[in-house]
């Protein structure tokens, strides 16, 4: 690949989920900064008593298993279970996600124009913000507690016959991916919309063969387990490309997209890249969101109207069109693009709770689930471009295994003042370890520290309100997925 190549201009963009077993919990407590109603996007616990106590008897038995953080690189045991519930992932075509930031979204665009295309849709993507029922989704909407508690005990007796035979006990993730599968086989669904849960080669989801493999931006995250560089992340994510597949890849830094091209000609997989053959066009800010121009594999999309703050959330769309292009075949057996009224139609009903999310007025409460520098960075950017913030307070509750320092100053910029805090996750960094980074990247008096997340959130706004009731303060909720789900409960939000 030469240095003028296009892929050499390229930011990771948008932001991942932070994996983590944790079911949320918010405490009882009422703040006086209590939003508006339920939002229909995240279910909320079960209203039937008994269905709650059910669906609380499932957490717990897959809050036994291995967490997502705790890995045994193989497909084995997730390939045996499929083999003895008689292949249920091969019975749909399916869309399969991977990356680094971005891959939750750019699945949930794909969903929405698959749906408004009129596929009945099933959609596997990890982690929750609040409920492990988000996980596995049918129409666009999470399966309702009934039918996840029915799916965990028609394939339990499996689960369990795998594990006699195996070495190790399938992982929570792995049963949940099995679950996924099922309920996709049993919907039945026109076409699987399947993110990875990490990596690629070895990842539970990777027993399916994608008709369309996507790479959202890749960037260093998972260190430890997926490599050091680009290069080496994009090796194993390079795993999810299955032969004659066609492949969207996002702008990726040069040494990654250089193994992700190799790859794809070793597989005879057709490759199209973001900034050649797709992308953004044009974009501009709207109320609630953006108006862009798309550029397709057929064609242009012109004003697009995406409700999703950020650049890298029109990137985001731009990946996903071009992924429900490919999936009908636009630019290879057929030549016109698709029907601009319904691409439209979708978008503006796209959803991604913990993305740049509004969850209160007066002042705003911004939740954004960033987690890595690389999503640190575009969602300060994102912020910048969306609201005329005069001063922005810091809510950050971050995980120990991520690079925080690296976050801390991707924001270092933009807040005022940070209020560093910690989730109720047993991966969460102490509260006074983080403190003692963010005093290092702010200084001293920027720096307020609150254990609870219910007093960080309150001293947030108060903060924030010193500014006046008719002036320009906020607040950004951030660091982990963890920390926006339960401030999300906190704030009324389901």
């Amino acid at each position: 690949m030469s240095e003028s190549d296009p892929f050499d201009e390229i930011i990771a963009e948008e932001t991942d989920r932070d994996p983590d077993l944790a079911v949320i919990e918010a405490g009882s407590r009422t703040l006086r900064t209590q939003g508006g109603a339920p939002s229909a996007d995240v279910p909320t616990r079960p209203e039937d008593p008994e269905v709650d106590k059910a669906l609380r008897e499932v957490e717990a038995e897959l809050a036994t298993r291995w967490g997502e953080t705790k890995l045994e690189p193989s497909v084995s045991r997730i390939a045996a279970l499929m083999d003895v519930l008689g292949e249920p992932q091969r019975s749909y075509p399916s869309i399969h996600i991977t990356g680094t930031n971005g891959k939750t979204t750019t699945a949930r665009m794909i969903e929405a124009l698959l749906g408004a295309f009129e596929l009945r849709t099933g959609r596997y993507t990890s982690p929750h913000v609040q409920s492990v029922t988000e996980r596995i989704s049918l129409d666009g909407a999470a399966i309702s507690a009934e039918r996840f508690i029915e799916t965990y005990q028609d394939i339990k007796p499996y689960v369990e016959m795998v594990d006699a035979a195996q070495e190790y006990r399938l992982s929570f993730f792995e049963v949940l991916t099995g679950m996924a599968y099922a309920a996709f086989a049993d919907a039945p669904v026109d076409v699987a919309v399947v993110e990875v849960g990490m990596g690629g080669s070895w990842d539970a989801t990777n027993v399916i063969d994608g008709d369309v493999a996507v790479v959202t931006p890749i960037d260093l995250d998972h260190t430890d387990r997926l490599g050091e560089t680009p290069a080496e992340i994009a090796v194993e994510k390079a795993g999810i490309v299955k032969q004659d597949a066609t492949v969207i890849l996002a702008q990726q830094p040069v040494d990654a997209a250089q193994v992700l091209l190799k790859k794809a000609v070793e597989v005879d997989a057709t490759v199209a890249r973001e900034g050649l053959e797709f992308g953004v066009v044009s974009r501009q800010v709207a109320v609630g969101g953006q108006l862009a121009t798309l550029r397709g594999l057929g064609g242009e999309y012109p004003e697009v109207y995406l409700p999703l703050h950020g650049a890298h959330q029109a990137h985001n769309a731009a990946v996903a069109l071009a992924a429900v292009e490919a999936f009908f075949g636009v630019g290879a057996v057929r030549a016109e693009p698709l029907d601009i009224d319904t691409v439209r139609k979708a978008f503006a009903a796209v959803s991604s709770p913990g993305r740049m999310e509004v969850v209160r007025r007066s002042p705003t409460v911004v939740l954004d689930a960033a987690h890595n520098p690389a999503g640190a960075r575009v969602t300060a950017e994102a912020v910048g471009e969306a609201f005329d913030f005069s001063r922005l307070i810091g809510v950050v509750g971050a995980s120990g295994d991520k690079n925080v320092r690296g976050l801390l100053e991707a924001f270092e910029p933009i807040f005022a003042e940070v209020v560093i805090t910690q989730n109720s996750s047993h991966r969460a960094m102490d509260v006074d370890e983080l403190a003692a980074i963010a005093v290092e990247v702010f200084g001293e008096e920027r720096v307020q520290v609150e254990p609870r997340l219910p007093d960080a959130l309150e001293a947030a706004i108060t903060l924030a309100e010193e500014e006046g009731e008719f002036t320009g303060g906020g607040v950004l909720v951030t660091g982990s997925v963890i920390t926006v789900g339960e401030a999300r409960l906190l704030l009324g939000k389901g």
